[in-house]
């Protein structure tokens, strides 16, 4: 239970007080009067006793009275009416107005208990309990089975302005007769039949004659006795008196107290002091009359008797007032004719009555009683049982034997000996003679238990155990189990709930200063009942401060019976104690996961605390059942967010200042994304327009990197090969995945969209209207500033826990600095739980509120310095910072006949047109892509008038320059020889910068600007990729402003295509050397190349078949000379899985085509193989080739001199195999599309760069390297290169020269000789060493069946040293015996390089076998 003000033994002593009845004549009233006060009211502050009182006991020992406090109030009469055990209407309505007018006071004394992980702020004391329970024991009616409350003594109070006092105090002394002894009435109830009278003498000391009443008080002594009157004098101040002294005024703390209801808390009243002030003066706004607006323990009708408080109260009935007289009203001063001096009169006179007449009265009766009581032990039980058979007993049985133990079926006769006993007990009890009390309870409690009268043996009881613990020294325990008995018997037997209440209440005080708060609880608990909710929740309350004061505080236990207290004071009208309850409780529900024990709380605050006019309370508790993740059903939360909308919308003033922050849907606050720019066009038409950067795309983080890379390339390229130090990747889109580290640029006159995404955390649908964005700008220059233009957004559904997602557009006017601080919307939900939407706002003006969220973003975790590993703190996010700069211009493009489909190595002409759309000029396009290969726009250098100019030319056009093959032509001879370089292309086609073959290319726009509104079209070829499959491609479009030094210097547009690429021809070419040296060919003869042509594709995309239209060459220093085995009249066409082989002589360029002037330069070489030739060297067959991504231009940028070190000797080695040729097979297909005939075309290209190693034009597909094991050891780094044994065998080339036959008369000579020519060529760029063995013989079986064996005549070795690329002549002779077939390619020949001695010759591949034929004549 909670603090109390007092400690339970002042609880207890001050709830059983001595009762002192008043009569008052009227003179009296009148002088009491001018204090704003009646005699009773007059007394009350000094009716505790500041000094001991003695009396002695029966056994004549001094018994110490400590503290004492008596209660004087008017005497009040009604008819005996019978108690009914429980409150009357109004009792309920006087305590439930005492509770309601105590509330906790504004800065309280709070007590904070820390219990496991809760740290709760609850109230240390209950000061609305301790008033209900101080009027519920005033309210409580005598009764005839205790007389605690029954009054001991009467003070019969007389002016002395009186004509003849002593007569009206025989009066009132009559009149008090009358009302105790008279059987019409039986309230107020006396103690004992000689009740004390006292009379009181009261003279006004501002108009009385002071003698006069000494004299009438001396008159007084003589008749009453010393001891038995008093003279009082009061009224010292007159109204002439200086106003300036300060009076204190002690009767407001009891007088107030029931008048305001708002009024501070005071120390509880006695349980009898029970007077007519405290019966009025309520705020709640109830207007009653007097007699309406009486006591509960009052009658309804009152008798007029003259000096009696009825006859005052009836006076008041008729001035109409709202309350009974009291003297009090809510500004009126009490005591105003009182001074101090008064005061201490009026203490001394209470000393005095107490002292010499109410103790000694009481004193005088204990012996009274005990005498008698000690005469009944000395008789034998049995016997008085036999007299009180013959005698009646003083029992007067009511009801049959069956009923004896309901309360109303036994009564006891006012002198029975049981009830002397019992009065006995109660006189010592308020003198607190506590163990002779007990005693006489104890005794009391067996008389009543053996006749069954329950309702007196439970008061018994109860006061038994009261005794008991009030008891100095604890000589005994305290008999918890009486207290129980006394309950129980109370509600179940006597059915009387208001005497349980009363022992339950004291019970649980006297246990709970035991510390047994868990016995306490209980009892509490039990007490509980439907009948009073009031009641109910002021237990539940007290029960729940039992189980948080326990040793181990029960926390959840505490909360529970909050709720119910809180429930209980709801249903009892209490709402502001029913919010409190609630409140308190939360503090353990909140945040431990006990969602709907959460909501129901959150739910019943916000009601009460909207009924209370609290509207910021009420809406802060809806908002937290709303944004929790609720587990409500759809119906409930519902109802919460019509509740929570209504509180909205009728607090007053919400709108006024500020609009509030709503708590519905959530937002998704890092998932917001900002775009800033134009919403691109759509394609008109067969026009696509490129797919740039869009809120529909989703994020990918390895894809920004590719589109950073190319950025990257693309600045370096505008500014000289040099990425600029303050170069920051262009970011369209910002998202939490991007870096935001800095403010966003956006441009002035160009819309920024944010992109919000909203949670619906209901089972319930919202619906948003209104949409817009709340923002902050501030100008950056001095010019006059002009308003943002908002988009309002239409209205957004948001279905039960989805998402929705909301693009609210800002346009900026001026440039400067813009903050987006949130949103601003209307906020409604539909009137069923179906996805229903709402999009007028009419529709959702009855129920919509209109408020805002801020969106505030979390930066990224700082993790770099110690500091920030060790703390949590977070970097800026200024995604929504953005920075207004001045006009930049605005690139749109968009591609005409831009195909989704190629056949590999296909050649397709599309166009692409460039629009400027802003008020800016453009300048500085240009554009790389992450496939260079697969585009160009051709050689700005290199005028090609043969091809289309628009797209309606297009249709059955070649995408090449033709011409017509001259007439006469042989098939697969050369057309055409052409030099270009390479540098032709770079400017058009795209300089080299940075690594990865990756290209930028400028476009050559008209006059190097693009003008506002302008639009330009520019032709641009594709080739389809080498791999099949599809390929994503993108591009990515620069440009800059006329105007530089801006804080955006450039601008970029994306654009990704995906491209199906489907199979078409594999090309594969090998090159052999020539035996043959002619010399119209030059000292380094030719070379022969094979090129196998197979059609794999599989009649896809409607192809038919392929035909080889021409066979070029590309290189430095080899070209194609002729065809060797052309068809004759008819192209080379492959259908599907059909294969061809073409065999060309390749010669080596021309000294005139290889000057110094032209070394950078290639030689295209045209060999057509039908009707028209297509000139490779110009746009876009030479664009294609130089855009290949091959790795033979790195081989090619090697030189190969001679010089030390294994790598020279490498290179050089190398050098006399490598060929360097590239061969371009352009072709053409056949399609049938739409049953119509489609000629496409293409090429492939083959890089040679080895004699005798095959070339592919298509990338080895890999299937075997999917059987290959993965390697898991890492690799060994790669040896020293050194020459290998192949590539040393072709150092020297050889041939023979001789007559095919030879006629010769062995008859004549037997010995033949026929001179022969050996020819030794040296591949290489170094000198060699060569040595020829002629000794070498054939000695195979097979060989000599075939050839005939001769012998070569003179010099068999010879050791030569050819310089670079020597070609020499050595003459030999063969000797021949016989005539026949010989084979003369037995020469072996050794070389070396000349300036490798350690290295031993290598042989050297002969050649092709020599046959001879001697004829015999």
């Amino acid at each position: 239970m909670a603090q109390c003000v007092q400690s339970v033994q002042e609880f207890i002593q001050d709830s059983f007080v001595p009762m002192v009845a008043v009569l008052c004549s009227e003179d009296a009233e009148k002088i009491t009067r001018k204090n704003n006060l009646n005699f009773s009211e007059l007394l009350r502050p000094f009716c505790r006793l500041t000094s001991e009182g003695h009396m002695r006991d029966p056994n004549n020992q001094v018994q110490v009275v400590k503290n004492l406090r008596i209660s004087v109030n008017n005497v009040v009469t009604r008819p005996s009416v019978p108690t009914s055990g429980v409150h009357s209407p109004a009792q309920r309505r006087l305590l439930s107005e005492v509770v309601s007018a105590s509330q906790p006071a504004e800065g309280g004394v709070a007590n904070f208990i820390t219990a496991g992980d809760y740290d709760l702020n609850i109230s240390a004391t209950t000061p609305w309990f301790e008033a209900y329970r101080e009027s519920f024991l005033q309210s409580m009616p005598a009764s005839d089975h205790e007389f605690l409350n029954h009054y001991l003594a009467c003070l019969l109070v007389v002016s002395s302005s009186e004509a003849v006092p002593v007569e009206q105090f025989l009066k009132l002394s009559q009149e008090q007769h009358k009302i105790q002894h008279n059987g019409e009435y039986t309230n107020p109830k006396w103690f004992i039949p000689n009740t004390l009278k006292y009379y009181v003498l009261l003279h006004d000391m501002s108009q009385g004659d002071e003698q006069r009443a000494d004299s009438v008080y001396e008159d007084m002594k003589q008749r009453y006795g010393s001891q038995g009157c008093y003279l009082l004098k009061i009224n010292s101040r007159t109204a002439a008196a200086g106003t300036d002294e300060q009076i204190p005024d002690p009767w407001s703390q009891y007088l107030n107290k029931n008048l305001a209801i708002h009024g501070p808390i005071h120390p509880p009243l006695n349980t009898n002091d029970v007077s007519t002030s405290m019966l009025h003066g309520w705020d709640d706004g109830v207007s009653v009359n007097s007699l309406d607006n009486t006591h509960p323990l009052q009658l309804e009708t009152a008798i007029d008797m003259p000096g009696s408080l009825d006859s005052l109260r009836s006076v008041a009935a008729e001035t109409k007032t709202t309350t009974v007289y009291t003297g009090v009203a809510a500004g009126t001063s009490h005591g105003a004719c009182l001074t101090l001096n008064d005061h201490n009169r009026l203490r001394l006179f209470i000393q005095e009555f107490t002292f010499r007449g109410l103790l000694p009265h009481i004193e005088k009766n204990i012996r009274q009683l005990n005498d008698q009581l000690v005469s009944r032990k000395g008789l034998s039980r049995s016997l008085f049982s036999v007299t009180k058979k013959l005698f009646g007993g003083g029992k007067v049985p009511e009801k049959s034997i069956a009923e004896l133990k309901n309360t109303s079926g036994l009564l006891y006769h006012p002198e029975a000996p049981e009830l002397q006993i019992r009065k006995m007990a109660d006189l010592c009890f308020l003198v607190q003679h506590y163990e002779l009390a007990y005693s006489c309870y104890h005794m009391a409690k067996k008389d009543f238990l053996s006749d069954q009268a329950m309702l007196y043996a439970a008061g018994a009881l109860e006061m038994a155990a009261v005794s008991a613990f009030l008891q100095g020294g604890a000589p005994r325990p305290y008999p918890a189990h009486y207290m129980d008995t006394a309950i129980q018997t109370y509600r179940d037997v006597c059915k009387n709930k208001v005497l349980a209440e009363r022992c339950a209440l004291f019970s649980a005080e006297v246990l709970k200063s035991q510390a047994k708060y868990s016995d306490a609880a209980t009892l509490l608990i039990k007490m509980t009942s439907e009948d009073s909710d009031l009641c109910s929740a002021l237990l539940l309350e007290q029960a729940a401060h039992c189980f948080i004061n326990m040793r181990n505080p029960m926390v959840r236990k505490f909360a529970f019976h909050m709720i119910l207290a809180g429930h209980r004071f709801s249903k009892a009208g209490q709402k502001r104690h029913a919010l409190r309850c609630y409140c308190q409780a939360m503090q353990v529900y909140k945040g431990k996961g006990w969602s709907l024990a959460e909501d129901h709380i959150n739910f019943t605050i916000g009601r009460q605390s909207f009924t209370l006019r609290q509207p910021e309370n009420a809406v802060l508790a809806f908002r937290h059942i709303l944004t929790n993740d609720s587990q409500q059903t759809a119906t409930q939360q519902g109802a919460f967010l019509r509740e929570y909308l209504y509180v909205y919308r009728n607090v007053p003033g919400v709108c006024e200042v500020a609009l509030p922050q709503l708590p519905l849907p959530c937002i998704n606050s890092s998932a917001t994304r900002v775009y800033f720019g134009h919403e691109r066009r759509l394609a008109e038409g067969e026009k696509q327009a490129a797919t740039h950067v869009s809120l529909d795309q989703e994020f990918d983080q390895d894809l920004a990197a590719v589109w950073q890379d190319l950025e990257e390339q693309v600045v370096a390229a505008a500014n000289r090969g040099v990425v600029p130090s303050t170069f920051y990747p262009t970011q369209c889109c910002l998202n939490s995945q991007t870096d935001n580290l800095h403010f966003p640029l956006a441009v002035v006159e160009e819309p920024i969209i944010v992109e919000v995404v909203f949670r619906n955390p209901l089972k319930v649908p919202l619906v948003l209207s209104d949409l817009s964005l709340l923002w902050k700008f501030t100008l950056k220059d001095f010019s006059r500033p002009q308003p943002q233009d908002i988009m309002v957004g239409d209205a957004v559904t948001i279905t039960n826990e989805k998402e929705a997602i909301a693009r609210l557009k800002l346009l900026p006017r001026q440039t400067g600095q813009l903050t987006i601080l949130g949103l601003v919307y209307n906020l409604a939900s539909t009137s069923s739980t179906g996805d229903s939407t709402i999009n007028s706002p009419s529709a959702t003006a009855g129920t919509s509120v209109r408020g805002r969220q801020d969106l505030e973003i979390q930066g990224p975790r700082l993790n770099q310095s110690k500091e920030e590993k060790t703390s949590v703190s977070h970097g800026p996010d200024r995604r929504l910072d953005p920075t207004i700069t001045p006009p930049m211009p605005l690139l749109e493009v968009f591609f005409l006949q831009f195909p989704t489909a190629l056949l590999c190595g296909e050649i397709r002409k599309a166009y692409v047109e460039f629009c400027n759309v802003s008020h800016v000029p453009l300048c500085g396009l240009r554009v790389a892509s992450t496939h260079p290969d697969f585009f160009t726009f051709g050689s700005s250098s290199l005028a090609t008038p043969l091809t289309p100019l628009s797209p309606t030319s297009f249709e059955n056009c070649s995408a090449y320059k033709t011409l017509a093959t001259p007439p006469g032509a042989t098939p697969g001879s050369v057309t055409a020889v052409t030099l270009v370089s390479a540098a032709d292309f770079g400017s058009g086609g795209g300089g080299v910068f940075g690594t990865g073959g990756k290209r930028v290319a400028e476009m050559p726009l008209g006059e190097g600007t693009l003008t506002p509104g302008e639009s330009t079209q520019l032709p641009l070829w594709l080739r389809g990729p080498d791999q099949e499959g599809v390929h994503e491609i993108n591009f990515l479009f620069y440009y800059e402003g006329a105007e530089k030094g801006g804080k955006i210097s450039h601008r970029v547009l994306r654009h990704t295509v995906f491209i199906c690429a489907s199979r078409s021809l594999s090309v594969r070419a090998t090159a052999c050397r020539s035996n043959t040296l002619p010399e119209e060919e030059g000292r380094n003869g030719s070379m022969l190349v094979f090129v196998d042509v197979e059609n794999i594709n599989t009649s896809e995309a409607g192809v038919r078949e392929f035909h080889i239209a021409q066979v070029s060459s590309s290189s430095k220093q080899w070209r194609l000379h002729k065809c060797i085995n052309p068809a004759e009249n008819k192209d080379c066409k492959l259908t599907t899985r059909e294969r061809g082989k073409l065999c060309f002589r390749a010669t080596r360029c021309k000294p005139h085509e290889a000057t110094s002037k032209s070394l950078e330069k290639y030689t295209f070489a045209d060999l057509s193989l039908g009707n028209e030739q297509i000139i490779s060297s110009t746009t876009p067959c030479a664009d294609f080739f130089f855009r290949r991504c091959q790795p033979s231009e790195h081989s090619r940028s090697q030189g190969a001199g001679p010089g030390g070190g294994a790598e020279d000797i490498t290179g050089v080695v190398r050098k006399c195999n490598e060929v360097d040729l590239d061969i371009i097979v352009l072709w053409k297909a056949f399609v049938v599309e739409d049953n119509k005939q489609v000629i496409l075309e293409g090429q492939l290209h083959v890089a040679l760069q080895t004699i005798g190693k095959e070339a592919c034009s298509l990338r080895q597909k890999e299937e075997a390297q999917e059987m290959v094991l993965l390697k898991f050891k890492p690799e060994l780094p790669p040896p020293m290169t050194r020459p290998s044994m192949e590539q040393l065998s072709h150092l020297i080339k050889t041939n023979l020269h001789y007559p095919e036959s030879h006629s010769h008369s062995f008859v004549q000579k037997s010995l033949c000789m026929v001179p022969v020519i050996l020819t030794l060529s040296n591949c290489s760029l170094a000198q060699v060493d060569a040595i020829i063995d002629l000794r070498h013989k054939t000695t195979s079986p097979e060989s000599l069946e075939v050839h005939g064996s001769f012998t070569w005549l003179g010099q068999t070795q010879y050791k030569l040293q050819l310089r670079a690329q020597e070609v020499m002549r050595l003459p030999l002779r063969a000797g021949f015996l016989h005539a026949g077939v010989y084979n003369l390619g037995t020469p072996r020949v050794f070389a070396k390089l000349a300036d490798q001695g350690a290295m031993c010759e290598t042989s050297q591949q002969t050649a092709t076998p020599a046959l001879i034929i001697i004829n015999s004549t």
